[in-house]
């Protein structure tokens, strides 16, 4: 087929560029166009999903996980060898948005507004809100425990923290959604 003048043809440059990689990470033992497309494909939503819980705008955690995973392509030989890759592309899409929000700060812009996209749901309002009056330190804890359901260890490691930190953080942060949520929880017929 000839080429189309005026057109780029995209596929040959990932093509040329899955190959390049994958010739030097064959050369480690690692199937990187295989290997990172089960991972691809098992993870961004999550990923996707996560931060977007935890920084409260869909489409910056979109483009906060679609960065990560490109960082996670170009790296997928070491990060194949990591314990929760997902959990490693949460903490640099989650790093990349941090950046993003303190730009916005310094411009004088919302850091989290619930109007401003569908987020993935929550049974009530409320929770969205009070996630959102948690601190992000504290809310990236109860995201990774709650709504991604990884141990202590794995939302350490992703957060590059001890795991005695996230207990505390944890601790913190639901003593913090209880008292906020009070009004969700049933009255005492007593």
């Amino acid at each position: 087929m000839e080429p189309v003048p005026g057109v780029v043809r995209v596929r040959a440059v990932d093509a040329l560029a899955t190959a390049d990689l994958a010739q030097g990470d064959a050369a480690d033992g690692v199937d990187v166009t295989n290997g990172f497309s089960l991972f691809y494909d098992a993870s961004r939503n999550q990923v996707v999903r996560g931060l977007a819980l935890t920084i409260g705008d869909l489409d910056l955690a979109t483009e906060a996980a679609d960065e990560a995973m490109a960082r996670a392509f170009e790296r997928w030989g070491h990060v194949a060898t990591l314990d929760n890759p997902g959990g490693w592309a949460y903490r640099v899409g989650l790093n990349w948005a941090r950046s993003v929000l303190r730009r916005r700060r310094l411009r004088g812009q919302e850091l989290y507004d619930l109007g401003n996209t569908e987020l993935p749901s929550v049974a009530d309002p409320a929770v969205h809100q009070a996630l959102a009056d948690l601190d992000l330190k504290h809310r990236s804890v109860v995201v990774c425990r709650f709504f991604l359901d990884w141990s202590v260890e794995e939302t350490a490691a992703a957060l590059r923290t001890r795991p005695g930190t996230v207990k505390s953080r944890l601790h913190r942060a639901t003593e913090q959604l209880r008292i906020r949520l009070a009004h969700l929880r049933p009255e005492d017929p007593s």
